[in-house]
C-alpha cells in the first residue's frame, strides 16, 4: 500500500521546484488544494481543487509529478470546467488537454506518456480547438477525463459545501451556478502569479501564458457582437424626436443610420466550410434587415476576386467561385477599381488568414473574421481581428 504521507511530501517538493523553475506556475499552484483520493485513477480538478491518486503519483518521477500538477492547476485557473457550458464533455476535455499540454511542454516541463498533443492547435484557445476537433471529426487518443462536474466521493468541501456539485446543466450554460468567490480567488492568483513572474524573470511571462490567459488587453467581444458594432455607424445627428413627449421630459430620438457600403469577401480557397458560412450568413442577414440603408456587396476570393455581387436581406448567396490559393490583394484592388475606397465603405473578410497581404493597408476599415485554427492575431498587418468560435 502506498505511503500517502510520503506522496504528500513529493507534492510539496514539486511546489517548491515549480516556484524556483517557473514562478508563474508555482505561484498559481499555491492557490490550489491538493487532495489525495483513490476514487480517481490519475489526477483531476473540479475547477477549485486538484485531486490525485497517491499510487499514480508514487509511480511517477519527480519531473512528471511537476507536469501533472501544472496540468491540473492550469485547467482550474483557465476556468476549463465552467467554460465547457453545454459542449460535449469528452471533446471539450480533449481540447483543454491540448491547450494546457502545449503550455507545459513549451515551458520545458515533462508529462507522463500518453498526454494529448497537437502542435498545430495548442496555440489556440480551448474554444477554438474544440471547434476544430468537432468540425473535422478528428480521432484523438482516449484519455482519462480530468475535468470533474462532481467532486470525488469523500473529498472535503470548503466549509460552505458538502463535496457534491451544485452546478446542473442549466446553470452551466448560464454560469449562474458559478462559485463567485472561487472565481475571484483564481483571478487574484493570476494577478499574483503575473506579478511574481515579471518581477523574477526579467519582466517576462512563460511562453504562451499571455495569450492563454488573455493578458494582452485584447478585445473580448464575441465575433457576432463585433460584426454588428463594426457594420453599424452611430448617427452624426438626430433627424428628429417625438416632440409630443417633451412635456414628460422624454426625448425619443429617431436614430438614422449613416449609409454604409459593406464589402464582404469570403475566402473560397478551401478555408471556409459550410458550417462557418451558414452561421456568418445568418448574422449578416439579420444585420441587413435591421439596417436597411446598408448596402452589401459580396466577393468570393481565392487567388483572384470574383464579383462583386449585390446582396439583399433574404437573398440566396450566389454559388461560390474559387478553389485556388489565397491572395488578399485582388479583393482590395477590386474595391479600388470599383470606386469603393472611401469613408463610407467597410470591408469584412471571412478567412483563415493564410495568404498574401497588400504591401500597403487600404484606406478603409477592415474586419478580419478568422475561422478556428487561423493565423495568429498579431500576424495580420492591418485591420481588426475577431475569432469565429462557438
Amino acid at each position: 500500500m502506498t505511503d500517502i504521507e510520503a506522496v504528500e511530501l513529493h507534492v510539496r517538493g514539486s511546489l517548491v521546484r515549480l516556484r524556483r523553475r517557473v514562478p508563474f506556475f508555482g505561484t498559481l499552484a499555491l492557490y490550489a488544494r491538493f487532495i489525495p483520493t483513490t476514487t480517481i485513477p490519475t489526477a483531476a480538478t473540479d475547477g477549485r481543487d486538484v485531486f490525485y491518486n497517491p499510487e499514480f503519483f508514487a509511480a511517477l518521477p519527480s519531473a512528471q509529478i511537476d507536469g501533472v500538477i501544472v496540468h491540473e492547476v492550469l485547467h482550474a485557473a483557465l476556468d476549463h470546467v465552467y467554460r465547457r457550458a453545454t459542449r460535449d464533455p469528452q471533446r471539450w476535455n480533449q481540447a483543454a488537454d491540448i491547450v494546457v499540454n502545449g503550455l507545459i511542454v513549451g515551458n520545458g516541463l515533462e508529462l507522463p506518456d500518453g498526454g494529448l498533443r497537437d502542435a498545430g492547435l495548442e496555440h489556440l484557445s480551448v474554444e477554438e480547438v474544440y471547434t476544430v476537433l468537432v468540425r473535422d471529426n478528428r480521432e484523438m487518443a482516449a484519455a482519462e477525463p480530468d475535468l470533474l462536474d462532481v467532486r470525488p466521493a469523500g473529498a472535503p468541501g470548503d466549509g460552505d459545501r458538502d463535496g457534491s456539485s451544485d452546478v446542473d446543466g442549466a446553470d452551466r450554460a448560464s454560469r449562474s451556478g458559478r462559485d463567485r468567490r472561487q472565481a475571484r480567488r483564481w483571478a487574484a492568483a493570476i494577478d499574483r502569479a503575473t506579478t511574481v513572474a515579471r518581477g523574477r524573470d526579467a519582466g517576462t511571462l512563460p511562453a504562451g501564458i499571455e495569450r492563454a490567459f488573455d493578458l494582452a488587453d485584447r478585445p473580448k467581444l464575441d465575433w457576432r457582437t463585433m460584426l454588428w458594432r463594426f457594420l453599424t455607424r452611430m448617427p452624426t445627428d438626430f433627424a428628429g424626436f417625438d416632440r409630443r413627449q417633451i412635456y414628460r421630459g422624454l426625448y425619443l430620438e429617431t436614430l438614422e443610420s449613416v449609409g454604409v457600403v459593406v464589402a464582404i469577401a469570403i475566402d473560397t480557397s478551401g478555408s471556409i466550410g459550410d458550417a462557418e458560412l451558414a452561421v456568418f450568413r445568418v448574422e449578416l442577414d439579420a444585420l441587413l434587415r435591421a439596417y436597411p440603408s446598408t448596402r452589401a456587396l459580396l466577393v468570393y476570393a481565392d487567388a483572384e476576386a470574383h464579383g462583386p455581387y449585390p446582396i439583399e436581406p433574404g437573398d440566396e448567396l450566389p454559388p461560390p467561385v474559387g478553389g485556388g490559393g489565397t491572395d488578399f490583394r485582388p479583393f482590395f484592388a477590386l474595391l479600388a477599381d470599383e470606386g469603393f475606397i472611401d469613408e463610407r465603405t467597410v470591408a469584412v473578410y471571412l478567412t483563415d488568414g493564410f495568404g498574401s497581404f497588400p504591401d500597403e493597408p487600404p484606406d478603409i476599415e477592415v474586419l478580419w473574421v478568422v475561422t478556428p485554427g487561423g493565423l495568429d492575431d498579431e500576424r495580420f498587418p492591418f485591420g481588426t481581428v475577431v475569432r469565429m468560435v462557438e
